[in-house]
């Protein structure tokens, strides 16, 4: 079998416009440089926990799930927040009040102690016009108060208790409904999402129990908040006085001949799959159009990872593995013309015995034209001859 690309893998070289992948077919390694995009600045999680901005154009290698690195791909979002990480800029009632250059998130100085009198309804809270689907987030930690909650109103009044002493989540209500995601040391990501028909108040409590606003002596830690359009949270995008945009990732490549097999061949992904309810891409074949691809992701329509093979506009196959959980998943694409299947965490989840393969020439890691939510990739590969069985097993175990 011919291996005749590796990316990623705990090996990232990358530079404005650029990251690398490898060609290592008989052992003779030759670099094969992908085109990066991103118009705008963007953050990520270093290798020492911190969260730090890059530049325009420059590829986001995150190391927050693993500790060799996974390619964070995401789609345009806009964090309306117009201070997300100066909390003494927000209005405090209820007796709360804020003390700020307290360590944070990988040991940054810019978090906040969030404190209470032991009022009821203590909060801080900043008020918008956005309306539809929303991600409302904020890093936080407990100190002497377990919990805080999370509010939006706009028409159902949704909110959502975080136990900040053991990172689960507490009561969801008024149809919010909340995740919570470590980042180390004690700090959770806290996030609410709802759909809102009218005027945003978007609030942090902070209180001793579940299902109560207020009513503690004592304080949380918080720091970098969030409210974006969307049903997930993305990577944070800090704002200094107004709304700020992050513009969406892309990384392709026209490849040289000989790397994507024309009549077979293996396209494989390993990715960490968070769930979620939106289209998702993790690697497609394509000839720069959408009537010749071989694509693979995730279709919201069918709750399920999916590979989809169109040749000349006309569908030639949909194989489909239903109800993926949240985890790491390494899934691979098999082709020959009337030969397909997909392959999840070493089982043949489905095949299709007719069609025919169209003739690609780019490959896309992880997000394709028109898009969908992207996820990080921890690595990928071609072959350009389609594995056995045994061989599909062993790639994807």
């Amino acid at each position: 079998m011919a291996n005749t690309l590796k990316f990623g893998n705990g090996e990232w070289y990358g530079k404005e416009g650029t990251i690398l992948a490898y060609n290592d077919e008989n052992y003779n390694y030759k670099p094969l440089p992908f085109n990066f995009e991103r118009d705008s600045r963007a953050t990520v999680v270093n290798k020492d926990g911190l969260i730090e901005t890059v530049g325009s154009g420059q590829p986001r290698i995150d190391y927050k799930d693993d500790s060799e690195g996974a390619l964070l791909l995401e789609p345009q979002r806009t964090n309306s927040l117009p201070y997300s990480a100066d909390f003494s800029t927000w209005f405090a009632t209820g007796g709360a009040s804020v003390v700020g250059n307290k360590l944070g998130v990988g040991g940054s100085n810019d978090a906040f102690e969030f404190l209470s009198n032991g009022s009821a309804n203590t909060r801080l809270y900043y008020s918008l016009s956005n309306t539809g689907e929303l991600s409302f987030s904020v890093f936080a930690k407990k100190n002497t108060l377990d919990y805080i909650a999370l509010y939006g109103n706009g028409g159902s009044n949704p909110r959502v208790w975080f136990n900040l002493a053991d990172g689960t989540l507490g009561n969801q209500e008024g149809a919010g409904t909340g995740s919570i995601e470590s980042y180390g040391n004690g700090w959770y990501r806290c996030t609410m999402n709802w759909t809102s028909a009218s005027l945003v108040n978007v609030r942090i409590y902070n209180s001793n129990e579940n299902d109560v606003f207020g009513g503690a002596t004592g304080s949380v830690y918080i720091q970098y908040a969030q409210l974006e359009a969307g049903s997930y949270p993305t990577s944070y995008i800090p704002t200094q006085g107004s709304a700020v945009t992050r513009l969406a990732d892309s990384c392709s490549q026209t490849v040289p001949d000989g790397v994507i097999g024309q009549t077979e061949g293996v396209a494989y992904a390993e990715i960490d799959w968070k769930g979620n309810d939106e289209e998702s891409i993790f690697g497609v074949l394509h000839d720069g159009t959408v009537n010749n691809r071989m694509d693979f992701g995730y279709s919201a329509t069918f709750n399920s990872f999916y590979f989809n093979v169109r040749t000349n506009g006309s569908s030639q196959g949909l194989m489909q593995y239903s109800s993926p959980i949240v985890g790491k998943y390494k899934i691979a694409i098999a082709y020959e013309n009337n030969g397909f299947a997909l392959w999840v965490n070493g089982v043949k989840e489905a095949s299709d015995g007719s069609g025919s393969v169209p003739i690609t020439t780019k490959y896309n890691v992880g997000n394709y034209i028109g898009g969908g939510r992207e996820y990080p990739i921890i690595s990928s590969k071609l072959y350009d001859t389609k594995l056995t069985d045994a061989e599909l097993q062993a790639l994807t175990s």
